[in-house]
């Protein structure tokens, strides 16, 4: 039976308590902790969980009945938490983004080899039919090389979104929606295309004038024979969010679809419906997976505990992957300038001093509430 700690109880929490309490045959929750017991006590409450309660981290993870963690506190609290986690001989799963900068990533990854334990970073949209169905397809051939990548990370937030206490600002938060909300497709997107080369990017604060950080950015990604654009947003109103890979020989995107084309010999393109009935056979001959979402990660980091493997889909050094992206798109919007990868430590936006240092404050933060009276989460497009 693992034994699990929750650090961190505010609505995230709720997706990992909830998929932790269906392996009951696996784990149990044995404490939650959260500076405000009272939120903490309010979920072990929801969940009826027969559970510690403490407001006091350092406490929490001195115990020696805990072997797994999940850190779902603010953006800014994850490396020093998950890196004592660690050191406290606890594998941990921490909710995105996984730092805010690749300095605090190195830090967690080190600490993470040097005790032999797992850190695995939140990407739950990995676990997902729709995105294992594209990748799988993609890594078939049939689609050929990918020649242009589409991502539309549309999400839309109301002003007071930025009331909360810690969001809005680059020293808690650590940025905007390119950070706190396109991560999800970005990650998806590295997963399948890899790293870029070079990053071009633009970003400005549109709508929240309560709020330092972005609320929108457009970004080109170059690699040696491709380009992917990225767009990642709280302003648009719908929430549709996609991924399209053009290749070589047909069309795939999440949502599902995919088309092919022929050329005439004018060049002039009919449809090419053998490689499309292909490429649709192939995809409904994948398997829907077991469980999905946070349910499918936590799965997943429960398995590799119980086998000893400690072999996990998303790492540590996948999350700093998908942060990279980020950082580089930060850098060049603030610069001006196209950034190369892999970022170097001489990067201005490589470390959390550097950042702070040069992001730009396009407003000051205005609100600083500690809770909302209710914290429903709506939740719009393909990715639950």
């Amino acid at each position: 039976m693992i034994r699990v700690a929750v650090i961190g109880t505010g609505a995230i929490s709720d997706a990992h308590i909830g998929a932790y309490s269906q392996f009951a045959d696996r784990c149990r929750i044995v404490a939650l902790c959260d500076i405000a017991s009272e939120k903490a006590e309010e979920k072990k409450r929801k969940f009826a969980l027969d559970c510690a309660v403490t407001g006091d981290c350092h406490e929490l993870l001195s115990r020696g009945d805990i072997d797994l963690v999940s850190v779902c506190t603010p953006p800014f609290t994850h490396a020093e938490i998950a890196i004592n986690a660690l050191r406290a001989g606890k594998h941990v799963l921490v909710e995105k983004p996984m730092a805010s900068s690749l300095a605090e990533c190195d830090r967690m990854n080190e600490a993470a080899a040097a005790s032999g334990k797992i850190l695995s970073v939140v990407s739950q949209n990995r676990f997902g039919d729709a995105a294992m169905k594209l990748k799988r397809v993609l890594e078939s051939g049939l689609v050929g090389r990918i020649l242009h990548a589409q991502v539309d990370s549309f999400w839309w937030r109301g002003y007071s979104y930025y009331d909360i206490w810690w969001r809005g600002t680059w020293e808690k938060e650590g940025g905007g929606c390119t950070l706190n909300h396109a991560v999800h497709h970005i990650d998806l997107f590295q997963w399948m295309m890899g790293m870029p080369d070079q990053v071009t990017a633009v970003m400005r604060n549109t709508a929240h004038d309560n709020a330092e950080v972005e609320d929108l950015s457009v970004a080109i990604l170059s690699y040696p024979r491709a380009i992917a654009q990225v767009t990642s947003s709280v302003v648009h109103h719908g929430q549709e969010q996609q991924l399209v890979f053009q290749g070589e020989k047909a069309r795939v995107s999440m949502p599902w679809r995919a088309t092919a084309s022929l050329a005439q010999e004018n060049g002039f393109p009919v449809v090419h419906a053998e490689l499309e009935r292909e490429i649709e056979a192939f995809a409904s001959g994948i398997p829907p997976l077991r469980h999905v979402g946070h349910k499918g990660q936590i799965d997943d980091v429960l398995t590799a505990i119980e086998s000893g493997t400690g072999r996990v889909l998303v790492t540590g050094h996948e999350g700093r992957k998908t942060l990279e992206i980020i950082n580089a798109i930060y850098e060049s919007a603030a610069t001006g300038a196209t950034v190369s990868l892999p970022l170097r430590p001489d990067s201005p936006f490589f470390t959390r001093d550097g950042i702070l240092a040069h992001a730009p404050r396009f407003y000051p933060k205005k609100n600083a509430i500690a809770a909302f009276g209710s914290n429903e989460i709506s939740i719009s497009g393909e990715q639950k």
